[in-house]
């Protein structure tokens, strides 16, 4: 009660420049970059996968379509494919062909499966169908509506390492991510985006001894000196942050790493019914959170919204979902909007509201 007060007070005296990134809350999507599954592929899927293939039927519109509904946090996985052609021709497409079933759209017209770089991915051979082939095309559409938007508020990545191997005949084995998948990746992100367009640890770290200290202490950015910029966060686990920090003084990415340690500041939170404590005591000590308001289709399909009713009470800043439109498919309307407001828990009575775009 006593954290609600003070924060209360706060913002009765907070004036709108000096408000911080971390005391808004928008609405982020999830595997932002995935499309459709083909539907000869899925009724192929289905046979073996049964059910379990509900959790794969949704999909998205382009970047740019999203960042126009107001969404201001995506996700993208990658691969590691450094000679490039790992993935350039996905078994699902040979499945299609060879039962006689009708193909879907050319796949990668431009060929940019089969050059060097990281790949933009969810499960591959099974679930590639996706807006941007390569990292850096994602990265250049993401660019491209930024230069269009320059006052945008602050767009948070989350970003994904996958190498999960599917041990079955005639699937993509992927590359694990060592520390030159990681030089890589930062290079790409840098070679796309300018040091301008870019909040870094380092940035939001500043004077303050670490990075941890930094949040604690609510130094976050205001949001008028992180318009028309971009975070990316590395949500992996251990033995990957740890792999992603070694040597590391300048990275792009902040890490999803428990707080109180040194290099914490945004931390991945999925389920905010169970942890919506959990979670309001990292917000309120000046974490960046994300959370889901759904996942693999269940909510969308039960038409069940307390899921997103906890993330909004949890004062979760990124909350994350896969149906900012409905899906004709379920067909009941299920749909999360959430226009980007000021923090319940950081800013619960701020007046007047200044423009947020």
């Amino acid at each position: 009660m006593l954290l609600f007060l003070v924060a209360a007070v706060g913002a009765a005296q907070t004036r709108p420049e000096e408000i911080r990134m971390n005391q808004v809350q928008v609405l982020a999507s999830h595997n932002s970059y995935k499309q459709a599954i083909d539907p000869s592929l899925r009724s192929i899927l289905r046979e073996t996968m049964g059910d379990r293939l509900k959790g794969l039927e949704y999909s998205h519109l382009p970047f740019a379509d999203q960042l126009d509904r107001g969404l201001r946090g995506l996700e993208i996985d990658v691969v590691h494919d450094p000679k490039g052609g790992r993935y350039a021709a996905p078994a699902g497409l040979a499945w299609v062909k060879e039962r006689g079933l009708p193909a879907g759209a050319p796949y990668d017209p431009q060929g940019l499966m089969r050059r060097p770089g990281l790949k933009v991915l969810h499960v591959q051979d099974m679930d590639f169908r996706t807006h941007a082939y390569s990292l850096r095309q994602a990265l250049g559409q993401l660019r491209a509506w930024s230069e269009r938007h320059p006052r945008h508020l602050p767009i948070v990545i989350t970003m994904n390492a996958k190498q999960d191997l599917i041990d079955r005949p005639g699937f993509t084995r992927p590359l694990p991510f060592d520390r030159a998948a990681y030089d890589a990746w930062d290079a790409e992100i840098r070679a796309e985006l300018s040091a301008g367009k870019l909040i870094t640890p380092k940035g939001v770290q500043g004077t303050y001894p670490t990075l941890d200290a930094a949040v604690r202490a609510h130094a976050w950015p205001t949001v008028e000196s992180s318009r028309g910029k971009f975070l990316f966060v590395l949500d992996e686990g251990e033995a990957q942050w740890k792999l992603y920090l070694d040597g590391r003084k300048d990275r792009v990415m902040f890490v999803n790493v428990p707080e109180g340690h040194p290099e914490a500041a945004v931390r991945i939170v999925n389920e905010p019914r169970k942890n919506i404590g959990y979670i309001q005591r990292l917000v309120r000590s000046g974490y960046y959170v994300r959370t889901r308001s759904d996942a693999d289709t269940r909510e969308a399909r039960t038409n069940d919204k307390t899921r997103f009713e906890a993330a909004l009470e949890s004062g979760a800043q990124l909350i994350s979902t896969d149906y900012y439109v409905p899906d004709p498919e379920i067909g009941n309307g299920f749909q999360i909007t959430l226009a980007p407001g000021w923090n319940p828990l950081l800013l619960p009575a701020f007046r007047p509201l200044p423009p947020i775009e």
